[in-house]
């Protein structure tokens, strides 16, 4: 048995931008080499993906909006809500990330646990995208594995900073996915979607009562769904010097909360994918380096 999870990655993650763009993409490139440097993906490297095909992509959004990202020809007003480009590099990372989750999940449905070098895109809807994100990688992903029926009830556990409204919207009618979103109660979006379960934190919450808050919820939370598969979205964001965040998690916390949820979920024997969501730094290596605190703790949880 390998000592290390299986960790997915392709060069496609990191898209072509215009210069001084906000979004910090080299974020990903970044994080596969400070991964690659510490042997985290252990010796057979990267599983690399395919991007996703047009028809998984249906089972989470709309003919239309696929077709008008992948044919670079959204709406301004669209393309102004995603607030990047509707170019061919940005649709190509959009499919190879989407392609990257449905990749981790098949693999933690094989290994118990894998993570995704990209993903968490949970601001995108079934007709639009918003926030940075184009397609709802986690959706599209669930959505799949339960048409070929390799699952039936899933959990997406979202403790990005901010409110996973997308998939949110996309499940709302449907109870085989339950989504609990941890957020920000007063960070973006400002309309706030209804998840099954939201827990709304006060401005500059720190880690002793993030971590208690979430070992209030998280147990009863894996009884009472008991999911065939999670998706963990370990955004960064909620970190106390992150650009776009209003709580204050330092490293430690953050690998404490990954180390609580991962281990949760595999003391249950039930298969989590982790995706990266959101984290946001004018640092390129300090961004990096937090977001490898999810692939770290998964390897350390693995090889135990």
């Amino acid at each position: 048995m390998s000592t290390a999870p299986p960790i997915v990655h392709h060069p496609a993650f990191r898209a072509e931008m215009p210069a001084g763009h906000r979004f910090p993409m080299d974020k990903f490139s970044r994080l596969a080499a400070v991964l690659e440097a510490e042997g985290v993906p252990g010796a057979d490297g990267f599983a690399r993906p395919e991007p996703v095909d047009v028809e998984t992509l249906r089972l989470a959004h709309t003919e239309d909006y696929v077709r008008g990202v992948i044919e670079l020809s959204l709406p301004p007003d669209v393309a102004r809500r995603i607030g990047l480009p509707n170019t061919e590099s940005v649709a190509t990372r959009a499919r190879a990330a989407t392609g990257g989750t449905l990749l981790a999940a098949r693999l933690a449905l094989e290994h118990g646990i894998a993570c995704n070098t990209a993903g968490g895109s949970h601001h995108a809807s079934a007709e639009n995208g918003a926030g940075f994100c184009v397609f709802n990688d986690v959706a599209v992903a669930a959505r799949r594995l339960q048409a070929e029926g390799r699952v039936g009830q899933v959990l997406v556990i979202d403790l990005d900073v901010h409110q996973g409204d997308g998939t949110a919207r996309i499940f709302e009618d449907d109870p085989s996915v339950f989504t609990f979103s941890m957020h920000a109660e007063k960070n973006f979006p400002h309309r706030k979607a209804t998840s099954d379960l939201d827990v709304e934190l006060a401005d500059g919450m720190g880690d002793e009562d993030y971590l208690g808050k979430l070992a209030e919820i998280l147990p009863a939370l894996l009884s009472s769904v008991r999911p065939d598969i999670v998706f963990f979205n370990a955004g960064v964001d909620p970190h106390a010097d992150d650009k776009l965040g209003r709580l204050s998690l330092t490293d430690e916390g953050l690998g404490r909360r990954e180390a609580y949820v991962l281990g949760a979920c595999l003391a249950l024997e039930i298969p989590v994918v982790g995706v990266i969501g959101g984290g946001y730094d004018a640092d390129i290596d300090r961004l990096a380096a937090r977001h490898a605190i999810l692939h770290r703790t998964a390897k350390s949880l693995y090889s135990r």
